[in-house]
């Protein structure tokens, strides 16, 4: 079964490879604020591990809290995470696997030399087994959609 695509306005999707550019050679991370399938914010979180942040992310407890309420006070939901893989694919590592939960969204951009290349977003499983990775596409931070789906213009 094929998931449904996960759609990032463009001044997240810039906010995610930018902060994987600036962290680099470290992993970033950090929380996706939105609804279902829409991601409207990227909010860039500390990267808290002790495990050596080259290969490893952690967000604390309290970071949580922080994008919890941060979410709240856009009037989103946290709907995932995303995470830098320095010189890495942006492909889930064992270590992402062991420490993901259901129902979120987990954005990998991939960064080769400073440089964010490859964007990828995967949902684990319920039986918490593997990921599958769901389409990603990028949308215009001009574009506000109508409540029928259709584009407004802001012309009158």
């Amino acid at each position: 079964m094929a998931l449904p695509t996960l759609v990032i306005r463009a001044d997240a999707e810039t906010g995610i490879r930018r902060h994987g550019r600036e962290a680099y050679p470290h992993e970033c991370c950090g929380a996706l604020f939105g609804r279902d399938q829409l991601v409207t914010e990227a909010f860039a979180l500390p990267n808290a591990t002790e495990e050596g942040a080259r290969r490893r992310f952690l967000v604390r407890p309290v970071d949580y809290r922080a994008a919890e309420r941060r979410a709240i006070e856009l009037g989103e939901e946290l709907v995932g995470f995303y995470h830098s893989h320095p010189d890495h694919p942006a492909r889930p590592s064992r270590y992402d696997l062991d420490h993901a939960w259901p129902v979120f969204a987990y954005v990998i951009v991939s960064v080769e030399g400073g440089n964010p290349v490859a964007l990828t977003s995967w949902r684990l499983r319920e039986d918490r087994s593997a990921f599958d990775e769901e389409p990603v596409a990028v949308e215009p931070d001009s574009e506000k959609k109508t409540g029928d789906g259709r584009q407004e213009t802001g012309e009158a």
